[in-house]
């Protein structure tokens, strides 16, 4: 086995230990059914509280239907072989709150899956001992308020399917239509939602386009997320956007900054099974950690044209056509896992990794990355992987002043790109802008006239265009300063 290490010397970095030559996980793990059960539980003990059964009603409509009694092989690279941490194993799910089901199919329903999943606590099912899966009706949304802790464990047996219509589970800390419980949403330690060994098949949010869509298996905001041991097959969400994405999963905030755990898991796993979306064909975030640990992402696709910003007469997106993030300071890492057969109609066919700011890191380690292909643009000498680090310099620190203030914004990759949003109680402006070289340590003044639109992304443009170059002292090393003022207001465009 031949293994190559990249080493990026920039803020943003990627650390590349990839197998050239590693083995696929075996045909079965591709399949539409349930995922097995993990062997052992999670160190982590379950609710001393009574369990409970939700098993409502017998509507045939919406009743679970039995498969064959043979499941395939369990989710995840079987070959992978990254130590999991304690914190994202398995879930002990002995002692249950409630329980879905009472013995049959029939008895599992969209309805007793919603009430329960409102209700929060350790949730598993009892439909039988056959396979099942049970088509929702509605969005399994989780209450704020109940919990903290909130696990969806299908014992191996169970999928959840959205048949092609919505959203399977939902979570919000900012929604207020699922409860505030703090006076900071974006980041709080709770709900801790945990999906394990279910299979989410079949979503789609297109059309669902709070906190930007995204998320046609799973959305998630706050509080903190793991998957393990589950499979996500032919799940969708919208099919443009320069920044919606996660056709399975995706997520915004969580709680301190830390990583979202997917483990032992599978998005796609064989031709036709994979998701789509206008990026991120399995997983996407803005500004959130991952920790990617013996999983298979294949036969996933980014589907969005024009890329982000979106190019002129174009819809945008189309990046990452496993993953794609976006944002400032997190990490990624995919360790033990194997990220094949994917493709991005722009770029990463594999990963779109952009840190803005230039603090975020990727590692990619003892893993499988191949046949990922990128139609539009990917890093040289990382083969289905755009990021953001080489060869840019650090990312300018934006601040932008106007008639609420001064505020800071984060930079879009590219040399001279900026991304102004200016908050949505301003005017339309037109900005001039004001670079300082970090290498030469030369203030550089440009001027430029650029529609600021209230809410929306603007553009400004090139600053590698500069016309006049002065001498300045102290400027720090590795950083780069940009002021942007506005000259005057302008309409619309």
């Amino acid at each position: 086995m031949r293994t190559s290490r990249f080493l990026l010397p920039l803020s943003a970095a990627v650390v590349l230990v990839v197998a050239g030559c590693g083995s696929s996980p075996s045909a079965g793990s591709g399949a539409g059914g349930p995922a097995p059960a993990p062997s052992s539980a999670g160190p982590t003990a379950a609710d001393p509280a009574g369990s409970a059964a939700v098993g409502l009603g017998r509507n045939p409509a919406v009743a679970a239907k039995a498969s064959p009694a043979a499941g395939p092989a369990r989710a995840g690279n079987p070959n992978g072989h990254a130590p999991v941490p304690a914190e994202a194993r398995a879930v002990d799910t002995s002692r249950p709150t409630r329980v879905i089901g009472t013995g049959t199919p029939g008895s599992c329903t969209s309805q007793a899956v919603v009430a329960a999943v409102a209700a929060g606590g350790i949730i598993t099912f009892s439909c039988g001992p056959d396979p099942v899966t049970i088509t929702m009706t509605a969005t399994a949304k989780i209450r704020n308020a109940n919990g903290p802790r909130i696990v969806l464990d299908g014992g191996g047996k169970v999928t959840l399917s959205g048949a092609g219509k919505r959203r399977i589970l939902y979570m919000n800390t900012c929604d207020e239509a699922q409860g505030f419980t703090t006076s900071h949403c974006q980041d709080q330690d709770h709900p801790q939602l945990t999906v394990q060994n279910l299979t989410f098949a079949d979503g789609n949010s297109t059309g669902e386009r709070v906190e930007g869509g995204g998320g046609g298996a799973i959305f998630v905001r706050g509080g903190r997320f793991k998957v393990v041991n589950s499979r996500f097959v032919r799940n969708r969400c919208d099919g443009t956007g320069p920044d919606l994405g996660g056709a399975a999963i995706r997520v915004l905030s969580q709680s301190q900054g830390l990583p979202v755990y997917v483990v032992d898991s599978t998005f796609g796993g064989a031709a036709g099974q994979g998701g789509q979306c206008a990026n991120g064909g399995a997983l996407s975030s803005i500004g959130v950690s991952w920790i990617v640990l013996n999983s298979v992402l294949s036969h996933n696709s980014a589907v969005g044209r024009g890329a982000n910003p979106a190019k002129a007469g174009t819809p945008g997106g189309g990046s990452g056509g496993a993953i794609y993030c976006d944002g400032n300071r997190f990490t990624v890492r995919i360790a033990g896992s194997v990220i094949e057969d994917n493709h991005a109609n722009e770029g990463g066919g594999a990963v779109f990794f952009v840190s803005n700011d230039r603090t975020g890191t990727m590692r990619i380690e003892g893993s499988t990355m191949r046949r990922n292909r990128s139609d539009g643009f990917e890093t040289p000498g990382l083969p289905g992987i755009f990021s953001s680090a080489p060869p840019l310099p650090p990312s300018p620190d934006l601040r932008v002043g106007g008639q609420t203030g001064s505020w800071r914004v984060p930079a879009l990759p590219g040399p001279g790109r900026a991304n102004v949003s200016p908050p949505n109680s301003a005017r339309a402006w037109r900005y001039s802008v004001r670079s300082i070289s970090p290498v030469a340590k030369r203030r550089a003044r440009i001027s430029a006239g650029v529609s600021g639109r209230p809410g929306h992304r603007n553009r400004v443009p090139a600053l590698s265009e500069t016309i006049a170059q002065t001498a300045r002292a102290n400027t720090p090393s590795g950083t780069t300063a940009m002021k942007i003022q506005p000259t005057g207001p302008m309409p619309h465009p």
